[in-house]
């Protein structure tokens, strides 16, 4: 039997993909950095080995799968070569794999992994499905038709899918080390729509995906009138948030979502659009979004007496801006406490102005130090390039938090794509 073996496979989207085969009855093994992610609590669970990179034997009849924050020079690729492995890149990989399913990507500068997580909840309440989450939660089962997966557009990876469906949830400037403009990433996304099979759902409350031409039908759904598919009559409360669904103008059903912010309004307009085309009834559709425990670090409460923890990936200013949105629907009595630590220098610096302008919408906040990615580990700027812009903030140590006791009715939203997660254990320790 042929052994995967994932170079990275503490990447979330490796781990994911790793889970699946191993659901799925393949022999899987992986390595990464010593330090621990967690994205591998899962592997370590199915019982996956994880070795530190070099300490695998790799051999010809393994097929290695590489992860892309990895390059071909990359030590263990190239004992993999000598070995006479074949290796795979995972974006390629992974779009041979959906071919055997009917696949839904799930795709969008924002949005993506929850909307992963919530569809691919509603449609295991109708039928076996199997999903691969960029929060690392991936599951496979043997006797899935579908086939659910979280699809990044940097570096145009996800030109390598060529989906029955697309849900496309909006188009942003990111990732300034590969994209050029927000029109480079119009073009990305615009491709992206040309290799979809069945049908595009795209939220029409984004301008840019107005733009989007294909050759399949384009759904639109979200809270502007005009769209195919939009909310109404929406209630939002501590408990979560109901509302009408009107298609094309006429009533469909009421909703509840145990979720908050507009933005999760519309990640569920996705879904409902989706299955209404798939023929699933609204009372199983209404069923599964009711149910939805959320994904990893997507708005992740840890409740300490009188202070609420949260653990957010909002690593963009548009996501910091939803996250404190959600916080203040869901705890419009407390303080809304930031501490954001940067993703990658140069998402910094490009959109540093806009990161002041979101962080203070909170009522306090705390700067960690820029997070470097594997893919850049250095750059120029600080911290407190940012920290001068933002006159009330303060930067904290993962040594030091303790200026963070000074607020006690609050809920602390502890924000960013690295290991801010440090930031919040120390601070656990305190309370």
């Amino acid at each position: 039997m042929t052994t995967y073996h994932f170079t990275g496979i503490k990447g979330s989207g490796m781990s994911s993909l790793a889970q699946i085969l191993h659901d799925v009855g393949h022999t899987v093994q992986g390595s990464d950095k010593a330090e621990f992610f967690f994205t591998e609590k899962p592997l370590h669970e199915r019982g996956i080995s994880v070795y530190e990179f070099g300490q695998a034997e790799l051999t010809k009849d393994m097929i290695v799968i590489a992860g892309n924050a990895y390059p071909d020079s990359h030590p263990e690729l190239e004992q993999a070569r000598a070995a006479g492995a074949e290796i795979i890149r995972y974006h390629t990989f992974l779009g041979d794999y959906m071919s055997h399913f009917t696949s839904v990507a799930v795709t969008g500068a924002h949005g993506k992994t929850s909307t992963t997580g919530l569809l691919s909840h509603v449609l295991n309440v109708y039928s076996p499905t199997s999903y691969l989450i960029g929060d690392g939660t991936g599951n496979g089962q043997a006797s899935a038709e579908n086939f659910v997966f979280e699809a990044c557009e940097y570096r145009r990876h996800f030109l390598a899918y060529h989906p029955d469906y697309a849900v496309m949830t909006n188009i942003d400037f990111d990732h300034p080390d590969y994209f050029k403009s927000k029109e480079d990433v119009f073009s990305a996304f615009q491709e992206m729509a040309s290799q979809v099979k069945k049908a595009i759902f795209a939220c029409g409350d984004d301008e840019d995906l107005l733009k989007i031409t294909a050759s399949v039908p384009v759904i639109y759904y979200g809270l502007e009138s005009g769209n195919d598919f939009q909310a109404t009559a929406i209630e939002k409360s501590a408990k979560g948030t109901s509302f009408d669904v009107m298609i094309r103008d006429e009533f469909y059903h009421r909703f509840y979502i145990p979720m908050y912010g507009d933005h999760t309004i519309q990640n569920a307009l996705a879904v409902i659009a989706l299955c209404h085309f798939e023929g699933i009834p609204a009372e199983a559709v209404a069923e599964g979004l009711s149910t939805f425990s959320g994904v990893k670090r997507r708005f992740t409460e840890t409740v300490k007496d009188s202070r609420v923890l949260i653990d957010d990936y909002a690593h963009h200013p548009t996501e910091i801006k939803a996250t404190i949105q959600s916080a203040r629907q869901k705890y419009p009595n407390k303080e809304v406490v930031a501490v954001f630590q940067p993703h990658t220098f140069s998402r910094t610096e490009k959109f540093l102005d806009e990161f002041a302008a979101s962080l203070s919408q909170a009522d306090t906040v705390y700067l960690c130090e820029i997070f470097a990615s594997a893919r850049e580990a250095s750059g120029e700027l600080t911290i407190n390039d940012l920290q001068k812009l933002i006159p009330s903030s303060q930067v904290i140590s993962e040594n030091d938090v303790s200026p963070l006791l000074k607020h006690e009715d609050a809920v602390f939203l502890f924000m960013g794509a690295g290991d801010v997660q440090k930031f919040q254990a120390a601070f656990e320790k305190l309370v």
